[in-house]
């Protein structure tokens, strides 16, 4: 298989194998115009295999989802054939419009224009509090 080298772009890389599909669905790119390359299942010595998608242009990603997803994912953002950014994903502090309260008593089950804000409350579980309601989310469910 030959895939180019980018002149310019992201490659999204170190993605779990058999998440890819997420990240390429969370981040609406089956709907873009710009070329793609995504590939499934790719030997890495670190993970054994994982996914990697390749996009032939800079554009705006959403870090957070990725960190969602899975916080090991790298972005690198390519220049002339070279890395001039490597970014290391976490988990982001705070998201909005990503995770859903189930709480049916939260002002955002009622309100549907009110944005749908997490904050996380515990790295290690990966708990995140409703910032109206409190409602706790892991993202265990999220993931799957």
């Amino acid at each position: 298989m030959l895939i180019d080298k980018i002149n310019n772009g992201i490659v999204i890389d170190h993605i779990k194998a058999g998440q890819g599909v997420r990240v390429f669905d969370w981040l609406k790119l089956g709907k873009s115009l710009h070329t793609i390359a995504f590939v499934v299942n790719a030997s890495s010595s670190h993970l054994g295999k994982k996914d990697i998608i390749k996009i032939y242009d800079t554009i705006d990603i959403n870090l957070d989802v990725l960190g969602l997803i899975d916080p090991n994912i790298t972005v690198n953002i390519i220049k002339n054939e070279k890395i001039i950014k490597k970014i290391t994903l976490k988990l982001p502090e705070k998201v909005e419009n990503v995770l859903l309260c189930k709480n049916p008593r939260c002002i955002t089950a009622a309100e549907k224009y009110i944005p749908q804000i997490f904050n996380l409350v515990d790295e290690k579980t990966e708990t995140y509090h409703c910032q109206y309601c409190d409602e706790t989310r892991t993202l265990e469910d999220f993931r799957e």
